[in-house]
């Protein structure tokens, strides 16, 4: 019964990760087989060291404030009554259901150096405009800035559900305590939900590592490659100029950091499901 899906996971994942590391390791012309040689050439290039920089960046930058964001709103809800709680949840996930190139094309014009629509309207209240994507550091925020919106309604909504199932005896038993609402935040809420925050998260850093679109249509990697994440540069390198196996070996650097936030997340996952199973 599980073959099928045995076999999609096998021709869509196992396969393409195995034939990039191939590829990775061949030279320009794809003729000779090089070993490590594209990766300790990436790793001597200023811009390549700029490129892990700005992805580890960008990932962790916009993870944390999607994982807060999705938090707050995810409690907000919480405490809406049910009619209204349907209607608010829809409409706060508009985002996350929009395609992420159609809804980056309408931040582009946002940002538009000529005609843009935030510094316009900053303008009224006598504040400069902003040059979003034309200087580096609000660049990288720009670009962070639209993953956070679209990723938070992910996040929303997996606390909220996370939310739903956290028994109210908890909360009954820590009133008649004299507990705080903080107090039950961080010693009833929080605990509970740990497993589907640390799942989330995971699973977000792995989206958002592998992000292509957002930072392709806004900055393409620019100003003067301040923006270029894992996922750009791979197409930069790899299609762009036509160096397959080089952009193998960049899409590959993801793996490693990836792995590690893996091991960890999933390592306290197991040992909070065995102490609750105990």
């Amino acid at each position: 019964m599980t073959l099928p899906l045995l076999l999609v996971i096998g021709g869509l994942v196992a396969y393409p990760f195995v034939y990039a590391i191939y590829l990775s390791m061949l030279n320009k012309r794809m003729t000779r087989f090089i070993g490590l040689e594209n990766f300790t050439f990436l790793l001597s290039r200023e811009t390549f060291q700029g490129v892990i920089w700005q992805s580890v960046l960008f990932a962790v930058g916009a993870v944390i404030a999607k994982a807060l964001i999705g938090f707050i709103l995810a409690h907000v809800l919480h405490a809406l009554p049910a009619k209204g709680q349907r209607k608010w949840r829809g409409m706060l996930l508009v985002p996350w259901v929009i395609p992420p190139a159609i809804s980056t094309l309408a931040w582009w014009w946002l940002f538009d150096p000529s005609y843009s629509a935030i510094n316009w309207a900053v303008a009224t209240i006598g504040i400069p405009p902003v040059a979003w994507l034309g200087e580096p550091s609000w660049a990288r925020f720009s670009v962070i800035l639209v993953n956070v919106w679209y990723g938070a309604p992910f996040f929303m909504i997996m606390y909220l559900a996370a939310l739903k199932s956290v028994p109210d005896q908890l909360y009954e038993a820590a009133a008649i305590d004299g507990a705080s609402a903080w107090q039950k935040l961080v010693y009833v809420t929080i605990p509970m939900m740990k497993n589907i925050i640390a799942i989330t998260v995971l699973f977000s850093l792995i989206v958002t590592f592998a992000n292509f679109d957002i930072v392709r249509i806004l900055t393409n990697g620019g100003p003067q490659d301040k923006t270029h994440i894992f996922g750009t540069y791979a197409f930069q390198v790899g299609i762009q100029s036509g160096d397959l196996p080089l952009g193998a070996a960049v899409s590959l650097f993801m793996f490693p950091i990836l792995a590690v936030f893996a091991v960890f997340v999933l390592r306290g996952v197991t040992r909070r499901s065995k102490e609750m199973a105990g």
